[in-house]
């Protein structure tokens, strides 16, 4: 639930745009403020931490005055679309990474080249907001996608953490069946998700691309493939079937298996672990996915956990660039965010706020560090790459359901996804 000042501010915004009719964010009834719109989306304790992180700027910047116009996850990107083509966009947007490209393409992003201070953020990361060699993104964080895993839960049913080094896909079907026998009937070994993330792994350990010269990468094989691994969890009953796994999936991370101490194992990002543990209570550990036994390629990539943007139709950049900038050069930013988009790229500011950092992120911190040797650098998907998720949900849900054959799904899938990054 929003709070009551985003409420109010999102109330007095809509007044405004109606009086004035158009794409900017015009200032309030006596003109001495600057009403800046910044959309995001997340849970309840980022909207919290988001707040806390406005209210901050707001002090250092008496003139401007900050809207929040937050969402959940699934809603996001349809309402931001629908604000971007009405030339209402928020001066200050987040965007993941698979829809920058679409967003700068579309000439919805200012280009932040010397308009942000940079001189203090991982170049190699910086990168990942770059398209067609301007910076239209900066990013908020790093993370990786990994798994999950409680270890109360693995012991109370007789099981051991897993050697993350070495173990397999395999064998993580096979320990999910254990610990779900080996529990009282209300918890499953894992629960599992279609991100794109995972794919990418899954793919990447069997030689091949997610996107490969603007097309799709992956074959029909690594699909069915990767499809066969929830097929084995849910004939074992080592995760919930694929209604109920749909049911979960709906209702949000916090009422996830992991978040609800229902679930031994789940895919995540990193960035994630904080808000997971607060939920469950317990201490989860960060793991490697498993791997394919012949795999060369771990396939795990670091990536930004999103990116700040600019809209290039905003009536105040310059407020617009100075908040960009206080979110990821002040330390007093970065000690309210924390990991929860990513640890900070700026090396100042997470040298300031280290000690600082709870439990889970340090956590997160040194598991970072253990496995960066291992990981893939960052790519930044095609125009069209922000529909991926929604048609890697459909067909998968399909074939787990039993509703569509793998190999029919598998087929459609790469006609519809081409499609997609073809325009």
């Amino acid at each position: 639930m929003r709070s009551l000042k985003t409420t109010a501010l999102l109330a007095a915004a809509a007044m405004a745009l109606a009086a004035c009719g158009g794409g900017g964010s015009g200032g309030d009834a006596s003109g001495d403020k600057v009403k800046l719109r910044f959309s995001y989306w997340g849970s309840d304790s980022r909207q919290k931490l988001t707040e806390q992180v406005i209210a901050a700027f707001e002090k250092k910047n008496p003139t401007i005055d900050v809207v929040g116009e937050f969402s959940d996850w699934p809603s996001y990107y349809e309402s931001l679309a629908t604000k971007v083509a009405a030339n209402d966009a928020p001066d200050v947007m987040t965007i993941e990474i698979r829809g920058l490209a679409e967003y700068a393409g579309r000439g919805a992003l200012s280009d932040l080249t010397g308009k942000v201070n940079t001189a203090d953020l991982d170049p190699q990361v910086l990168a990942s907001g770059s398209v067609d060699g301007k910076q239209y993104a900066i990013p908020t964080g790093v993370n990786v996608f990994s798994m999950l895993a409680n270890k109360a839960t693995i012991e109370k049913a007789g099981q051991k953490l897993p050697d993350d080094k070495t173990w397999t896909w395999d064998e993580f079907v096979s320990l999910s069946q254990k610990i779900t026998a080996g529990g009282d009937g209300s918890v499953y070994g894992a629960e599992y998700n279609f991100n794109p993330a995972y794919l990418t792994i899954f793919a990447a350990q069997r030689g091949e691309k997610f996107y490969d010269n603007g097309k799709i990468g992956i074959t029909p094989d690594t699909l069915k493939a990767w499809w066969a691994t929830f097929t084995k969890l849910i004939e074992t009953k080592g995760s919930p079937d694929a209604a109920k796994m749909g049911e979960i999936a709906a209702a949000g991370q916090e009422q996830s298996l992991i978040a609800t101490n229902k679930g031994a194992f789940g895919m995540w990002w990193s960035n994630q672990l904080g808000a997971m543990a607060k939920s469950s209570g317990q201490e989860l550990t960060l793991l490697r996915l498993p791997k394919l036994p012949d795999a060369t390629n771990a396939g795990m990539f670091l990536q930004p956990a999103m990116h700040w943007t600019a809209s290039s139709k905003s009536e105040h950049a310059a407020e617009a660039h100075k908040f960009i900038d206080f979110l990821i050069n002040d330390p007093e930013a970065g000690g309210l965010l924390l990991s929860d988009r990513g640890l900070p790229i700026n090396s100042k500011v997470l040298e300031a706020i280290k000690s600082k950092l709870p439990p889970a992120d340090q956590q997160t911190l040194t598991f970072l560090d253990s496995v960066k040797s291992e990981l893939s650098p960052v790519v930044v998907p095609p125009k069209g790459g922000s529909k991926m998720e929604d048609i890697l949900k459909r067909y998968s849900e399909a074939v787990t359901s039993g509703q569509q054959s793998p190999d029919e799904a598998a087929t459609k899938l790469l006609e519809e996804a081409n499609a997609a990054l073809a325009g």
